[in-house]
This record gives structure tokens, sequence and C-alpha cells, in this order.
């Protein structure tokens, strides 16, 4: 999550000029604010889970039941995942414009795994107590394990990296009616390139595959391959451009595909009566593992976001959403352990009120508590990004 905002920095390879690198650098600030925009959208998600976790939201939505308010909120959410690993594909491609294969591949190992052990000894025990044994392998996991991958993939050349992306995306879908048994003997690879499932560990340990990754490898290389795009030699207009018609023409295809109910996602109904149902239906699409159709829309409202950014870059929204973006890592991990304690502080004051949880009853106060934790979560995450930009001596801060 930090890898773009390494692309400016670093030592430059032959024929890399400082111009090349401070014109990269300059459009950080759209990619930045981008990531940014969707840790705010994010944070709403997540103060959900912290004082409505007594609603069940169910996966994929229930369009009959669900409350309206949830199911767009959600839907919000979910663009985050699809374009933090896009990004990062994206962020690999620039910091491999200044530094050498080996230096690349050294960062995308050491990332991926710092970021597997922070998703199983700090994450998991943080989501519900130090008591519990599940471990939650989740997109912070997935994006640890998409970056091992592409270290190993990133030398191909990027007409078949694309290539390979497009087929995993469009294609892993043919694959869900293979379902494994926990005594298959490819379960445990299944459960985690595609079948969302529970993995029994020893010492009485459980894995939750959250986020199968295959998909999201298709996802990482097709956001590697955008990266020509952000070359200097490629003017704004051009490149703003191409992403408007990338992000139009995925989301114009996601409609079409969509509409046919024959693949890209289980099939969308009519709620007689209700078109704003109906319409919720359609929307309804699975996160776990995503489908063709859940990337066609997020991927391509991302793209059209980040045209919008590219179009704003010098404005001051961009350059507070940046703030956000440049330090992603410590602001993801600040902000739900966070939550986290206030969560305990208030079920410590007032008890469980249902159930064994403590929540609010009424909607409201979820976005009411959202809007008013945005500038407290800003002002840490500013400091940090702040230190990070500056102190470059400092090896380990370029992981976060």
């Amino acid at each position: 999550m930090g890898t773009i905002a390494m692309a400016a920095s670093g030592r430059q390879p032959l024929g890399v000029t400082g111009a090349v690198v401070k014109s990269a650098g300059s459009r950080l600030r759209s990619i930045d604010a981008l990531r940014g925009f969707v840790m705010v959208v994010m944070l709403l998600d997540h103060v959900r889970e912290t004082w409505f976790l007594h609603v069940d939201i169910t996966d994929p939505v229930d369009a009959r039941t669900i409350m309206p308010a949830l199911f767009f909120a959600r839907l919000a959410a979910s663009l985050c995942a699809p374009i933090f690993v896009a990004l990062t594909g994206l962020g690999v491609f620039l910091y491999a414009r200044n530094h050498t294969a080996q230096e690349t591949t050294s960062y995308l190992l050491k990332r991926g795994l710092l970021l597997m052990a922070i998703e199983v000894f700090f994450l998991s025990p943080l989501y519900w107590g130090i008591a519990q044994p599940t471990l939650w392998l989740q997109v912070i996991w997935c994006i640890g394990v998409c970056m091992i991958v592409l270290a190993g993939l990133f030398r191909l050349p990027l007409v078949t990296l694309i290539v390979l992306g497009l087929v995993i995306v469009a294609g892993h879908n043919l694959l869900d009616p293979i379902r494994l048994s926990p005594d298959a003997p490819l379960h445990w690879l299944w459960a985690l390139l595609h079948q969302r499932d529970l993995l029994v560990l020893p010492f009485g340990l459980v894995a939750k595959t959250s986020y199968p990754v295959l998909a999201w490898i298709g996802v990482i290389l097709l956001g590697f391959g955008i990266g020509p795009w952000f070359l200097p030699h490629v003017s704004a207009q051009v490149r703003q451009r191409r992403l408007l018609l990338l992000g139009v023409g995925m989301i114009a295809l996601f409609v079409g595909l969509r509409s046919l109910n024959i693949y890209g996602d289980k099939p969308w109904f009519v709620v007689d009566g209700d078109p704003a149902r109906t319409m919720m239906s359609f929307m309804s699409l699975t996160k776990y593992p995503p489908s063709l159709d859940f990337l066609l829309f997020t991927l391509g409202v991302g793209s059209v976001l980040l045209a919008f950014f590219e179009r704003i870059r010098d404005a001051g929204v961009t350059s507070a959403l940046s703030v956000f973006g440049g330090a992603p890592m410590f602001f993801y991990i600040f902000h739900l352990a966070m939550l986290r304690v206030l969560y305990h502080t208030a079920l410590a004051i007032w008890g469980p009120n249902h159930g064994i949880l403590f929540g609010f009853d009424n909607y409201g106060w979820v976005f009411a508590w959202y809007l008013g934790l945005i500038i407290p979560f800003y002002i840490p995450t500013a400091w940090f990004s702040r230190l990070k930009a500056r102190r470059k001596d400092i090896a380990w801060l370029k992981y976060f």
C-alpha cells in the first residue's frame, strides 16, 4: 500500500534522468489522492463494523431485506480493495523504473512477507481479541501474497502480464463450480486461491480465507499493465482520456454483462413493486472472491476517479486526500486499533446491549461517528506522512 509513494524516490537506474523522476513524482498526488479517497470511504464501513456489528450483512447482500443505507455504504466501501490492489500493481511498475530488477524483487518479497505477518500476528488478534483462535486472511494478507507473486512475474513481457491478468479476471468465475471438501488433497491450496473457506490449523487455531487470492493476482497484474500510461512522455491529457475511456468502457461492459444475467456473478432478480430494491439486486455483487462483474464495476469507477484526480491534482481536496494515501499502512493500522479501543471503552462503560455486543440502535449514529472521526484520524496520519517524506534515511518507514 505504500509502494506508490516510493516511486518518486530512490536510486535512478541508467537512462532515467532527474527530469523523469521529477515528472513521475508530480503525478503521484493524483494516485495518492485516489488511494486516500477510498480509505476515507473504507472508514465508514469499519465504523459500521464497530458500532453496528449486531446487524448482520451477509455476502452477497440480500436486496430484499437489507437497509438501503447499509447496502449503499457497503457498496461504496467495496471500491477500496480492488482499487488498492490495482494501485499496488501500478506502484510496482513505477518503483521498478527507478530500481534494478533485483532491488524490486527484494522489496516485493520483504513487503509482501511483512504484510502477511501484520495480518496474522497483529490484525487478527486486533479484530476479535487475543483469545480468539481465528486467523483472518483478509485484504492485507491478500496484497502481501499478490506482491510476492508479482515478484516472480514482473520480469515477463508487459503484454504477457496483461494477457494473464485479463484471463484470470475474466475467466476465474468458470472455476466457481469446483468445490473441494476439507478432506480433499488440494483443499488448502484451493481455499487460498479461490474457495472462501475455513482451514483447520494446529493448536486449536483456524484460518478464514476471506480473500482467496487468484482473482486479485489478476488485478495486480492489470494495475502493473497500465504503468506505461504514467511515464513522462505521456501527456496529462492523453493519460486522462485513456483512464476515462477505460473506466467508462468497463462500467458499460459491466452493465451489459450484468443485464444478460448469464455469467460474471450470481443472478439478480426483480423485486415486484420496488424498483429501488431491484436496483439493489442488480448491484449486489460478489466480493469474496471478487466476481468479474464486481471487478468491472469497481475498477471502472476507480479508473474514472483517477482521471478526475489527475485533472484536479493541484486542488486542495486532492492535497488533503493524498495525505491519507501517502501513509496508507499507518492509517490502516492506526484507525483499526483506535476503533477497537473506542468499542471496548464503550462496552466497559455501558455493557452489551445487543446480546454480547454493544452497538447503536440507529444507523445515523454510525454516520455521525464516521464524520466525527475523519479529522482526528487525519491529524496523526498527516504527521506520519510528513515524517515519511522528510526522513528518507529511516529505511523501515518506506514499508508504511
